[in-house]
């Protein structure tokens, strides 16, 4: 185990909250005991680690015990926890079609994906399919949003309007005006999008959607306007699945 921290580690790490170092590095990080214990019994491949506590299974040579003091300087986070690890970037994994897959179409705000993507473990939902204008998954705030989910959903970046284009599965998309998704008859597979917080699905992307589908409002004042991201996800997911048991 080695100690102290360079000023050149420091440099890097911090560098690593902004997507552009992150892609040029291929690197990212995990902050916390659960987080970076979920990646270290993954495939991630760890670069380095950073803990003011020896209670990691890592090799010696790429652990290194700091102050707390320390921590602070390289923690993306207000009060931070223990510890903070680099990982490496995997290369892109491409997606199976089949089963039920979660595209998302613009979502830009980092703890919305990273519920989405603790969703999709829950639900065993394996690929997340993300437009190239979706907040990147390996954004400080989303990994510690997932907390270790990122690890079991293979999230992937496209082009949503050919990856669409190619799917020969049923595309399901969220809108106001669609399917009770209460009372429809849903598949064990197909592909669900979902749209971006303030402008839900684009217009280029809806005319890819095959069954329009919406989660009706029982409230008598019809103030809000729309679920959040997330909650819609929670939502649809937990239909899918409940039809997919009674079957």
């Amino acid at each position: 185990m080695s100690s102290a921290l360079s000023k050149n580690q420091i440099k890097l790490i911090k560098g690593l909250s902004q997507k552009k170092n992150r892609q040029l590095e291929r690197l990212f990080i995990v902050e916390g005991i659960k987080g970076i214990s979920e990646f270290l019994k993954s495939d991630f491949k760890l670069k380095s680690l950073f803990t003011t506590k020896s209670i990691f299974e890592a090799p010696k040579d790429l652990v290194f015990e700091i102050s707390e003091v320390e921590l602070k300087k390289i923690s993306a986070l207000k009060n931070p926890n223990t510890a903070l690890a680099v990982f490496e970037i995997p290369n892109q994994e491409s997606t199976q079609e089949k089963g039920l897959i979660v595209a998302l179409d613009d979502v830009r705000d980092p703890g919305n994906l990273g519920t989405i993507i603790r969703l999709c473990d829950w639900y065993g939902v394996k690929d997340l399919v993300c437009s190239y204008n979706t907040v990147d998954c390996y954004n400080p705030k989303v990994v510690q949003a997932t907390m270790g989910s990122l690890t079991r959903v293979n999230v992937q970046y496209v082009n949503l309007n050919d990856y669409l284009t190619s799917c020969k599965t049923t595309v399901f998309g969220t809108f106001l005006e669609g399917e009770n998704i209460y009372t429809a008859d849903l598949p064990t597979k197909g592909i669900i999008v979902l749209g971006n917080e303030a402008n839900g699905i684009s217009e280029s992307i809806e005319a890819e959607v095959s069954r329009k589908i919406t989660i009706p409002q029982f409230g008598h004042i019809k103030a809000t306007e729309s679920l959040n991201v997330a909650n819609a996800t929670a939502i649809l997911l937990s239909e899918f699945r409940r039809r997919t048991i009674e079957t």
